[in-house]
């Protein structure tokens, strides 16, 4: 049995990686500019220098009037016409096979706001850095790039973030974190960075509680709980989450594995753990290759529950598997946006400017990261100010910022309690969609939010880094 199990998982983790973007351990620098068919080419646009630039051209505003031009310092050329934002994106590391796609939904979106005008209109240009994951890497790019760009566009990783969180604070530079950790919460952390999406401890508050309501609904009256998930910030944030919706709900926990699932090593431990305690619910919080090793060596052994896990455990590569029937069966899968091929007006959007895009559900926090970041530079160039620091003051004075039914509506001003998002979207794996050319994500609710979550309160993070 043992050798069928490694087998088993051995050609799951085979079929992931040939289905996902690879890449090496080395940090790769590449400095890109959206061009109009939504591609990216090489730029060799000028750094700013630092000073405020003049001029005396004055763009129009919708109504046809004149518009006076903004102060500007770093990373804003009025005379060439051209905005630069900064991407400190891991695009060979951990999470690569996952933001890479989101990075994509960056190019896209700022390509067609280019073709159509730009920012009153400056054109935007992306300046793209690999970290691979990495916190030094990381930090070195950003002291790199906090001299050429107006703002960070996207930041992956919270260890990541939080490294650069000083320097931003005292440099005055925003950043938009591809992190849901929750102590974005914390007015003192967040005051240069815009978080979004719900953070992972109330997302597995929701969903602990929906698979609870899933098993009960066929019989399990007093289901019990399996936890397992990666070290580190996104694992036992999640896995803090995890606990309190268990004590909430009163569930038995009858194995902890929080931060049990270590890269590099063998995941069956993990599984023969998760299948030793009988558990009937089991909350994962991985990527897609460690949630599959630990997946894949449970079920080898015959164990049958109800899984979910945090949003980055799922892959569409997961369904080219040979999980994947077992998925259909066991998983409830949640993410922070609705799937491709939704019918919202955002996702209609989206798809356009893809155009022939292969799909991926990815794609779409992409789009909500440019488009926080499109709405705060409008805000900027309104206030006559596009100087880094005016760029982070307009940001946090917006309301209501709408992704056309794609993601919830996100707004900065107001009490943390209030603006925390907490809604998540449920989705089941669905491999007839995929074969049909979908991503094999079935959305089964678009905006649920569980009692649980809906009451808590935060006083600080969930998990403290």
């Amino acid at each position: 049995m043992k050798v069928s199990r490694k087998l088993l998982v051995l050609l799951f983790v085979l079929g992931l990686i040939a289905a996902a973007c690879g890449g090496d351990d080395t940090a790769e620098t590449t400095t890109a500019a959206p061009s109009d068919d939504g591609g990216t080419t090489e730029t060799t646009a000028a750094m700013d220098d630092g000073d405020t630039t003049e001029t005396t051209a004055a763009p129009s505003d919708d109504g046809g009037e004149d518009m006076a031009p903004p102060v500007v310092d770093v990373g804003i050329d009025l005379d060439a016409g051209t905005i630069k934002i900064g991407m400190l994106s891991d695009l060979t590391g951990a999470f690569g096979p996952l933001v890479t796609p989101i990075v994509a939904g960056h190019e896209a979106y700022w390509a067609s706001v280019n073709a159509n005008g730009g920012i009153n209109g400056l054109q935007v240009e992306l300046v793209i850095r690999d970290t691979v994951y990495d916190v030094t890497n990381h930090v070195t790019l950003y002291e790199e790039l906090k001299d050429q760009v107006v703002a960070i566009g996207h930041s992956t990783g919270s260890p990541h973030t939080l490294a650069i969180n000083e320097d931003l604070q005292s440099d005055g530079i925003l950043a938009i974190p591809l992190t849901w950790y929750s102590g974005w919460t914390d007015p003192d952390i967040n005051a240069n960075l815009l978080p979004h999406g719900t953070p992972y401890c109330i997302e597995a508050m929701n969903m602990i509680e929906y698979i609870t309501d899933v098993a009960k609904e066929t019989g399990i009256a007093n289901p019990t709980l399996a936890i397992a998930s990666f070290p580190g910030d996104y694992g036992l944030d999640s896995m803090a989450g995890a606990k309190l919706a268990a004590e909430a709900l009163g569930i038995e926990i009858v194995h902890d594995g929080s931060g049990t699932i270590i890269p590099g090593q063998d995941q069956l431990p993990v599984a023969d753990a998760i299948t030793g305690s009988g558990a009937d619910l089991v909350w994962i919080t991985a990527n897609a290759t460690f949630f599959g090793e630990v997946y894949g060596g449970a079920i080898a052994s015959g164990f049958e529950a109800l899984w979910s896990g945090a949003g980055p455990n799922w892959s569409p590569a997961l369904l080219d598997s040979p999980l994947a029937d077992a998925l259909q069966r066991d998983y409830y899968g949640t993410f922070y946006l609705s799937p491709w091929g939704s019918d919202s007006e955002g996702m209609q959007e989206l798809m356009a400017i893809m155009g022939d895009a292969p799909p991926t559900d990815f794609y779409g926090e992409g789009f909500v990261e440019a488009k926080i970041m499109h709405e705060a530079l409008l805000k900027a160039y309104e206030l006559g100010d596009m100087t880094q620091a005016g760029v982070t003051a307009a940001a946090k004075s917006l309301e209501g910022i709408d992704f056309g039914g794609m993601a919830p509506s996100e707004t900065y001003v107001g009490e943390p309690n209030d603006i925390v998002q907490r809604e998540s979207m449920v989705f089941r794996p669905d491999a007839a969609l995929r074969a049909a050319g979908g991503t094999g994500t079935l959305m089964i609710e678009a905006a649920y939010t569980s009692p649980t979550a809906a009451s808590f309160v935060f006083e600080g993070a969930c998990f403290e880094l």
